[in-house]
């Protein structure tokens, strides 16, 4: 019998950058942290993790640009129009994290988690259920909802 593959494409706001994922996801999540939040300009950043050789970058290589944002991550995002598209880290090299809103169409997937959630914008409000994580490791349980 013959696997079916599902794919989903995405890119960056400017169309430069172009990528395929095969499903399924691994998973996704709501991410409070202080880099997400400055990177993206938001209060937090929903992202899907994929397992790294279930991703293709489709075009726009020269136009993707890495920025080391800490000792164990690199940010990728489009050099012409400033997407923030990828995250990818040491700690776990066969995933890369996606930005979920830079997909083209419904991957299948809904949030799960809050992660960091003890460090997010003090003027964010939640109220939807999902898990809250927290801790250095951003993934750890927390004692008490605030």
């Amino acid at each position: 019998m013959t696997e079916v593959t599902q794919r989903v494409e995405g890119g960056s706001f400017c169309g430069a950058v172009r990528f395929a994922i095969r499903l399924p996801l691994l998973f996704c999540g709501h991410c409070h942290c202080s880099m997400c939040r400055r990177a993206h300009g938001a209060g937090y950043v929903t992202w899907m993790g994929v397992a790294a050789d279930r991703f293709t970058l489709l075009s726009g290589t020269a136009d993707l640009v890495a920025y080391r944002s800490s000792d164990h991550g690199t940010r990728s995002f489009c050099r012409l129009c400033g997407s923030s598209l990828l995250c990818t880290s040491t700690r776990h090299p066969e995933v890369i994290d996606v930005v979920l809103a830079n997909l083209d169409d419904p991957a299948g997937i809904a949030p799960q988690v809050h992660i960091y959630f003890d460090d997010r914008a003090p003027w964010v409000h939640v109220e939807d259920g999902l898990p809250r994580l927290g801790g250095p490791t951003g993934t750890e349980p927390l004692a008490e909802k605030r």
